[in-house]
């Protein structure tokens, strides 16, 4: 379909919260395909609406490695995904964990955020019917990000090390700049 442009922190519709989709409708199919591939060319693992300008609860996830090489002899799992989510929200957290994440709205920056170390979620697929899956590790720490996007919370909002999150803050800041 299309690869959209992906915002970059600070744009105001990343801290926008996101609406609710009360149907699902060709235009909604047409998003989820543009979100998938713009994600795939930005070399990503997950993307929310928000993050190509669309306040819209949505988001798409896929863990499986991709290549260049679309001739590729690798079968992908289908619980890695290609996963499309929407109206997502987590149902029950436990334990804790703490991941690297980085964000294709905050390029080639890093941070060590804490997340749920195990979630359950619920959401609904793109044929209307209700899913609920139990996500741990990678899984788990992606969902919770794409949904923090959904929010409005960018990960370094999540960040315990403050100056290295004001630190990420200020080279979007001066990205956005130049």
């Amino acid at each position: 379909m299309a690869i959209r442009t992906i915002l970059l922190y600070p744009h105001p519709i990343l801290a926008a919260k996101a609406e609710p989709i009360k149907e699902i409708t060709q235009e909604i199919k047409t998003l989820a395909t543009d979100m998938l591939e713009t994600m795939v060319a930005a070399h990503g693992i997950g993307l929310a609406a928000n993050q190509i300008g669309i306040t819209q609860r949505i988001l798409v996830i896929d863990l499986n490695p991709t290549t260049d090489d679309s001739e590729t002899s690798e079968v992908n799992d289908p619980a890695l995904g290609p996963h499309v989510m929407i109206n997502p929200k987590i149902v029950e957290q436990k334990g804790s964990i703490t991941w690297e994440e980085g964000c294709l709205s905050i390029p080639d920056q890093v941070g060590e955020v804490e997340r749920s170390a195990e979630i359950e979620a619920v959401f609904t697929n793109l044929d209307g019917e209700t899913v609920q899956v139990r996500a741990t590790e990678l899984m788990a720490v992606c969902i919770q990000h794409e949904i923090d996007h959904l929010n409005g919370i960018v990960y370094p909002d999540r960040m315990h090390d403050r100056a290295k999150a004001r630190e990420i803050r200020l080279a979007m800041k001066a990205l956005k700049s130049a």
